[in-house]
This record gives C-alpha cells, structure tokens and sequence, in this order.
C-alpha cells in the first residue's frame, strides 16, 4: 500500500498511530537532556515524560532502546524509523549520522561505549561493540559487526569488521 506521507493529515496521523514524532522528539530530548536548558523545570519534566511514554512505545512495539545518556551532536536521520535500534547510554554519535534499522551500539566488558564520528552511515544490522572510535565520513555495510577502530573517511563491511576503502 502506497501512503503519500507529504500529506499533513496523512503525517499527522501516522506519527498518531506510531507514537513518534522524528521532529519533535529530537526537539524535545535536546531540552531533557541539555543541563543548560533555559525552559521552565515543571515543562521540562512534562517533556521527560513525553520522551519516557515515547520510548516505552518504541521500546514495547519496535525493540527500540535509545538510552537517556546517549549523546547525539545532532539529530540522528533514521530513514525507517526506530524500528529495533539499540543505543548504549554511553554512547557518543556526532552530526549528521544515518543510522538504518535494527543497529546495536553497545559497551562492552565495562561501561566505555563507542564514540561514532560525523557524516557516518550505518547499515542494516550492524552491531558496534567496545570501547572503539569510527572516524568522520565512514559507511559500515549491513550485518557487520565492529570490535575495532575505524579510521576517517571508510568503507568496513563483514564479520568482523574489515576496511575495504579508504
């Protein structure tokens, strides 16, 4: 079934029936989250709970868990949604991030979690594990799995993971 979803009413309604937002829960995590927040802390608190009653949503129907301590320099481009991504609340993702469905970003043994640069896409499945740092501009293929670092503007595909362009 094709949904014109650059209709208002057709948008409205299926950020209705899918309790999620990508505008606004960005805007209103970035107020949740940010210590230096100028807004009232009574709107502040209505927030965390939309972000909450949001997450338990994602987390109960798709298998999303965005953790609250995850920090994002921007809001992430999530081109299917939250459908099943798992995001450590240590982790640190910077600007301009494409992440697809169903990607893992973990700690490992302890609680250092990846630290994922700008401009970098994730694909399908792809599951980042450890204390590791992925450079600016890197594409890492669907299914790969990332126990090391990844230098700056590459391509990793595999299991595990393994630089095919650089």
């Amino acid at each position: 079934m094709n949904v014109n979803l650059g209709n208002a009413f057709i948008q409205c309604t299926y950020n209705l029936i899918k309790h999620y937002n990508h505008r606004k829960y960005w805007r209103i995590r970035e107020v949740v989250i940010d210590p230096a927040s100028k807004c009232p802390k009574l709107i502040r608190l209505y927030y965390l709970l939309r972000i909450k009653m949001m997450d338990a949503y994602g987390n109960s129907s798709m298998g999303t868990d965005l953790n609250r301590g995850a920090i994002f320099l921007s809001s992430p481009n999530l081109p299917h949604g939250l459908n099943g991504i798992t995001i450590s609340p240590f982790a640190k993702i910077g600007k301009n991030c494409t992440i697809f469905q169903h990607v893992t970003i973990a700690v490992g043994n302890d609680a250092r979690s990846p630290v994922i640069g700008d401009n970098c896409l994730i694909g399908v499945g792809a599951v980042i594990i450890g204390d590791i740092t992925i450079g600016d501009n890197v594409k890492i293929g669907a299914n790969c799995v990332v126990l090391k670092n990844i230098p700056s503007n590459c391509t990793a595909v595999g299991v595990p993971a393994r630089i095919i362009m650089s």
